[in-house]
């Protein structure tokens, strides 16, 4: 029977719940909003299955032979959706293309994150963009397998956990089954999310999407952006990482799952067949690349993944680049987030607080916010925002 004696033991990933032969494992919300297994003891056999598979408990150091690329979709306007470069929407179109389903992260009529399964390409927009929210796996776990075992071709996408989780639950490799993770610096709080929305709602009232990491102004200044239905401007959101109080939130480390600040899967040795995330710094590898509209870093863990990437590469934009390059500095791959000091207050406050005052306490509009907000905004406007942004980097890296 598992058994979760510290919260930062259980990565959420509900392995433990989909494995149990009785169903006697619920994942229940706790008062900060992530998901844990609670068991009914009187049905449990003891089976022992649930600790095998939590990949906390069992979390792997598997040795790979790794390739590393920077890959551009061929669509501009694919690339615009995405977080980068579009490289996971180049994956799941391969995917379907051979009759199958691609499982990710997206969100439900309420903006819950949620995983579902997908085996439409015009309905695979709603993967693109991040979502810096703790997804909820729901059922899918089952649906994989079952997938799995009708010979049906099966991609999944999650943070590496997640993905070192259902492996753990199928027990076994499939040849029809393709493993994606996505590089995370950690998982934010569900509750805290549905706090700022709520903030959000009262604000802006025919929302029509959302988008955590929108190019608005590009892609080296990302922005929450809230888009309305009727295409009015004039009421559209579209604030950075400096002025939006959820984007503030999630980079101090104050809402984040407690097993994220003991991570055990930050390594290059991941269990999925492909791995992708953010490339800001493109024109160190190919300056061709660098048009400001998103580019994706990808490594391949298996001969599988490999093989993947050379095919899709030959219908987009894909270089393989030095790994030891490629990873350099990258501190989300490696280095666990720091715990923020404040964060057993804030998540008090946010039980507590009207949604509006936690957010004004923590983040507050300041005048520096203001400042910092309007110099950036100046800068994209007179075309030295990038420049900037590269001698920022090289004074960082000499301190």
């Amino acid at each position: 029977m598992i058994e979760i004696k510290k919260k930062s033991e259980c990565c959420g990933c509900t392995a433990c719940a989909n494995i149990c032969p009785k169903n006697c494992i619920e994942m229940r919300e706790d008062e900060e909003g992530f998901l844990y297994p609670h068991i009914e003891k009187d049905k449990c056999i003891n089976c022992g299955l649930c600790e095998k598979v939590c990949p906390v408990k069992n979390a792997k150091e598997n040795k790979k032979e790794k390739h590393t690329y920077i890959f551009q979709h061929k669509d501009d306007k694919i690339r615009r959706q995405s977080t980068s470069g579009g490289a996971f929407t180049a994956i799941a179109e391969y995917i379907i293309d051979k009759g199958g389903i691609v499982y990710g992260a997206i969100f439900d009529d309420d903006y819950n994150v949620i995983h579902k399964g997908i085996d439409k390409k015009d309905d695979l927009y709603k993967f693109r963009n991040s979502k810096y929210v703790q997804s909820n796996p729901k059922s899918t776990f089952k649906e994989v397998k079952e997938n799995l075992e009708k010979n049906r071709y099966v991609c999944y996408s999650g943070t590496s956990c997640e993905i070192e989780g259902l492996k753990n639950y199928l027990s076994k490799d499939y040849d029809n089954l393709v493993l994606v993770d996505v590089v995370c610096r950690a998982v934010p709080s569900p509750l805290v999310w549905r706090k700022y929305l709520t903030l959000r709602k009262k604000q802006y009232k025919n929302i029509k999407y959302i988008m955590f990491r929108d190019k608005y102004y590009g892609y080296k200044y990302s922005n929450l952006s809230i888009y309305n239905k009727n295409n009015d401007r004039k009421k559209e959101y579209h604030s950075g990482v400096e002025s939006d109080p959820y984007l503030r939130a999630f980079f101090s480390n104050i809402c984040d799952r407690p097993s994220c600040y003991e991570c055990k899967f930050k390594k290059d040795n991941r269990e999925s067949d492909i791995t992708i995330w953010d490339c800001f710094d493109v024109e160190k590898f190919d300056k061709s690349f660098d048009d400001d509209k998103g580019t994706s870093r990808v490594m391949t863990n298996s001969k599988k993944g490999e093989q993947i990437i050379k095919e899709i590469s030959k219908n987009n934009n894909c270089e393989e680049i030095d790994f030891e390059k490629a990873t350099k500095g990258f501190l989300a791959m490696y280095q666990p987030v720091k715990t923020n000091e404040k964060r057993d207050k804030f998540f008090d406050d946010i039980n507590n607080l009207d949604e509006e005052e936690v957010f004004r306490k923590y983040f507050p509009d300041t005048y520096k916010v203001k400042i910092e907000r309007n110099a950036r905004k100046f800068l994209l406007k007179t075309g030295v925002y990038k420049p900037l942004l590269k001698i920022g980097k090289l004074i960082r890296k000499r301190d």
